[in-house]
């Protein structure tokens, strides 16, 4: 474990900007974690509270996932959902609908839930449903809600696995979730796929998932995607545009990127765009490119950018070889940040 006593480095700039993206923030969902940990954040030298600093610095949006069993439990995320709130930002909730990760190679059912799709529809309605009361008995108000982690192969498999069984069982489910958290409130419903680059699989899953008498183009409200550079060489930013715009011109609805970052070290790893320094400059251009690939979308649709956990101390190993710590020093080693999120 690294040094219980970590820094964050003052923002050398504010990303207050007349053309600056409705959503400008990061996934923070580890930050209890961390901090429990022994882990502390600065600002200017003084210490205070991680998403304080964030939102101090321009940040105006923070996410935090939800496992349904584990570390990341319903508790967890109303403790975090109500430090987000009191910094006066957004406040986006990852459901993934699993006891663990889920993401494009994991979406198990969680323990104890039913194995036949009748009885998933019914739990992850009542599941969505506790989740938003929960919250909203805390005084916790949930702004996005999103329902399901890169669900690009469907959600609670084997059931909901489009290459097993199609896109009909993952349309219902994802239906059944919304009016379960719409029965409570009246959130943002978010979708979120991995590989935003990948405009065909985009494509696909769009095309198919609103289905008559189950998932609705009026249950969705946003689209997020993920884009990282470092597992795959085509998430290059002009396969980001292509997708991107296509998703504008048929789905029509709003666009965040909801997790991406760049590494500031990298070993025997190639990434997808070679041009772009790596280091902390090179972060900074990342997130500027990506902006202007939203700000150039049809219609307004490109609205926001989640940094993915910018303050998780010990995740070197995340970025497949890469390095991906943001804002934070190291043994003596300064990772300097020099304009991240001002550039979004």
């Amino acid at each position: 474990m690294r040094s219980p006593v970590q820094t964050l480095l003052s923002f050398l700039f504010c990303f207050s900007f007349v053309s600056a993206l409705t959503y400008r923030g990061a996934d923070i969902s580890s930050l209890e974690v961390v901090e429990a940990a022994g882990v502390h954040y600065t600002d200017s030298g003084t210490t205070k509270a991680f998403e304080g600093i964030i939102a101090a610095h321009g940040a105006n949006a923070a996410r935090v996932r939800v496992w349904t069993s584990g570390t990341y439990n319903t508790a967890y995320a109303i403790s975090m959902g109500k430090r987000i709130k009191a910094a006066g930002m957004t406040l986006i909730v990852d459901l993934h609908y699993s006891d663990t990760w889920a993401d494009p190679g994991h979406q198990a059912i969680p323990s104890g839930w039913p194995t036949t799709l009748s009885g998933l529809n019914t739990q992850i309605y009542t599941y969505t449903q506790s989740i938003v009361s929960q919250f909203q008995a805390a005084g916790v108000t949930i702004d996005i809600l999103q329902i399901g982690n890169e669900i690009n192969n469907g959600l609670l498999w084997p059931v909901g696995k489009i290459s097993v069984n199609g896109i009909n069982p993952v349309s219902q489910l994802l239906h059944s979730a919304v009016n379960g958290a719409r029965s409570v409130a009246s959130p943002k419903i978010m979708i979120h796929l991995a590989n935003g680059w990948d405009s065909s699989g985009l494509q696909s899953f769009f095309n198919n998932v609103f289905i008559q008498g189950a998932f609705a183009k009026t249950d969705l409200d946003i689209i997020g995607v993920s884009f990282y550079p470092f597992y795959d060489t085509s998430a290059t930013l002009s396969a980001l545009k292509s997708s991107l715009t296509m998703l504008a011109n048929t789905v029509g609805k709003p666009i965040i990127v909801a997790e991406t970052d760049w590494p500031e070290a990298c070993s025997g790893v190639a990434l997808s765009e070679s041009s772009i320094a790596v280091s902390a400059t090179g972060q900074a251009t990342w997130i500027s490119d990506i902006k202007n690939v939203l700000s150039a979308l049809p219609n307004g649709l490109g609205q926001g950018i989640l940094y993915w956990e910018p303050g998780w101390i010990g995740n070197a190993a995340l970025g497949s070889g890469c390095s991906d710590n943001l804002l934070v020093s190291s043994n003596g080693a300064t990772r300097t940040s020099i304009g991240v999120f001002q550039n979004m």
